[in-house]
């Protein structure tokens, strides 16, 4: 019977904490991943600007937000995104 208490405390604990735990360091969101990828180079006149991906994402890419409100994922290793990286204006933060 002490088993079955103890057991069902550590239970409610374990719930108890879990909730207590900011739920965005638990869980990416699926707008800071890529898993498509564009092919061919996109004009530098059309990029507003980027920002990276989350560390905890499977590859290591940039989201580009374009005009018009579009998104591009692009590979960091493909050879344009390295040659105008530098060109590129990393996205503001949104205030909270």
């Amino acid at each position: 019977m002490k088993f079955i208490t103890m057991a069902l405390v550590c239970l409610v604990l374990a719930g108890m904490w879990t909730q207590a735990v900011d739920s965005r360091s638990m869980h990416v969101s699926s707008s800071n991943c890529c898993y498509q990828f564009v092919d061919k180079r996109i004009a530098l006149k059309t990029i507003q600007c980027y920002k990276n991906t989350s560390s905890t994402c499977p590859y290591d890419a940039l989201i580009l937000k374009l005009k018009k409100g579009r998104e591009s994922c692009v590979l960091k290793t493909v050879k344009w995104v390295q040659d105008n990286f530098s060109k590129m204006k990393p996205c503001l933060p949104k205030s909270v």
